[in-house]
């Protein structure tokens, strides 16, 4: 038995013996690895709300453009995934798990309150379909009733940050320094 022990130490102690391989250096002078940086990535400029997502997801035919017929459709079929048991309303859970499933968090933007116009608790097609009317009105910036990407993406200026720069590299406090 000890014989059986020995040899299988012997026999694993090349792998634990073998140096790391290190992940090779960037061309250049860095000494940071590949993928590493010692800067911090910039914020996004350019992000896009949950309920743009879906609504870009509703373009059936990958033109890149959600039409209103594509898009009555799309809304359509995402409350038919949910409405299993075609009652034609959900309950505030069901539509969490539809918030879930197509925006991406059961507690994104719009919520069961701001749908539920009449306050039963439940959440029509019809219910959905208008509050949606008014969300394809606001992204449909040019008015022309199709939506393509860039009325779907909002555009955000980079943060301004006094203490970074070609003038601000010394004391944040006193950018002239």
């Amino acid at each position: 038995m000890r014989f059986l022990l020995l040899l299988a130490a012997f026999i694993a102690t090349p792998a634990f013996a073998q140096d790391r391989v290190g992940i090779p250096a960037g061309s250049g002078n860095s000494a940071n690895p590949i993928g590493q940086s010692t800067r911090a990535q910039p914020a996004a400029t350019v992000i896009v709300e949950p309920v743009a997502m879906m609504i870009a997801a509703f373009d059936a035919d990958g033109d890149a453009k959600v039409t209103r017929a594509e898009f009555d459709a799309g809304l359509r079929h995402s409350f038919d995934s949910v409405d299993t048991d075609k009652k034609g309303s959900i309950g505030y859970i069901a539509f969490s798990d539809w918030s879930e499933r197509w925006l991406g968090d059961r507690n994104t933007l719009p919520s069961p309150f701001e749908v539920d116009r009449n306050g039963d608790n439940r959440i029509s097609f019809a219910e959905l379909a208008e509050r949606f009317d008014l969300l394809f009105t606001r992204f449909d910036a040019n008015k022309d009733g199709v939506l393509v990407r860039s009325e779907l993406v909002t555009i955000r200026p980079p943060a301004f940050n006094p203490g970074r720069g070609k003038r601000g590299r010394g004391n944040p406090a006193n950018p002239g320094n």
